[in-house]
């Protein structure tokens, strides 16, 4: 496979502007050439890109498919040389994230480490706070991306990518009534305090008659700790150095804990930078 750039080009070209004719005008270039160009490319990828049994020319669903990576890719060739041309007159390349407080920090740790190996000349700024804060921290431009758990809160604003999961537990304090128990029922749960994990327009499944609430899982869990009630935690939080020893982990046959997701975020629309990239890809390789 011979990709070039200036096939990729070529094909957005056509597309966008409805005809090879049309699309050669624009390239400065003869008609004969994108037809070629685009014959290649077709065979590059041993797929057919327009449906040429109609007057019109129009994509093959294949074709369509190919559109969105051809611009993507596009997209990113945009985002390397603002970033080559940043450099080359010697500016820093920037970035800024956010991370949600309770994210595992064992990985984000060993990312960081590795992120200063790999991009040295890179300035960056991190951005810490809840769930409903790192998104505030992209939604107002603080923040090129965030990396969050997803706790099922309107992000349609946001463009966003599945990066991994982390287990959840329920979890008492060790002086807490129920900690004796190994397997604790529904029924049982009820009857005692429900400490709930807080984002604006959505919330946990509410168990107990008894509630409360916080934005943060670092003061739920310490309210645990405190005999305060019950939670579900995520278990890097559970296991936490300073809790681990306060905390028990209850089973309830019950009630199922799916895996927590981890989603990072950035603006609709927004090119990201390659390190932003390379983040998102290489986090997805860390969590556990």
């Amino acid at each position: 496979m011979e990709l070039t750039l200036e096939r990729i080009r070529h094909f957005v070209a056509v597309v966008e502007t409805g005809s090879m004719t049309q699309a050669a005008k624009e390239l400065g270039k003869v008609q004969s050439a994108v037809s070629t160009s685009i014959s290649l490319l077709e065979a590059d990828l041993n797929l057919e890109l327009f449906d040429r049994s109609r007057r019109t020319l129009s994509l093959t669903v294949p074709g369509e498919i190919m559109l969105l990576e051809a611009k993507a890719l596009l997209r990113q060739v945009e985002v390397l040389n603002r970033r080559a041309m940043d450099l080359s007159q010697g500016q820093s390349a920037r970035l800024e994230i956010s991370l949600d407080e309770a994210l595992p920090q064992e990985p984000l740790r060993l990312l960081l480490k590795e992120l200063a190996v790999r991009w040295p000349a890179l300035e960056l700024t991190i951005w810490n706070g809840t769930a409903s804060e790192v998104m505030d921290y992209v939604s107002d431009g603080r923040s090129d991306v965030a990396f969050q758990f997803d706790r099922g809160a309107d992000a349609t604003s946001f463009a966003q990518s599945y990066i991994g999961a982390v287990p959840q537990a329920i979890c008492v304090a060790r002086t807490h009534q129920l900690a004796s128990q190994y397997q604790v029922s529904r029924k049982e749960l009820t009857a005692h305090r429900q400490l709930l994990i807080h984002i604006e327009g959505m919330e946990q499944t509410v168990v107990s008659p008894s509630v409360w609430r916080s934005d943060s899982f670092y003061v739920i869990a310490d309210m645990v700790a405190d005999s305060l009630g019950w939670a579900i935690l995520p278990l890097n939080i559970a296991e936490y150095e300073n809790l681990r020893n306060k905390l028990t982990q209850l089973h309830c046959q019950e009630m199922v804990l799916p895996p927590l997701p981890v989603r990072m975020l950035w603006r609709q629309g927004q090119a990201l930078p390659p390190a932003a990239i390379w983040m998102q890809q290489r986090l997805s390789e860390l969590l556990p």
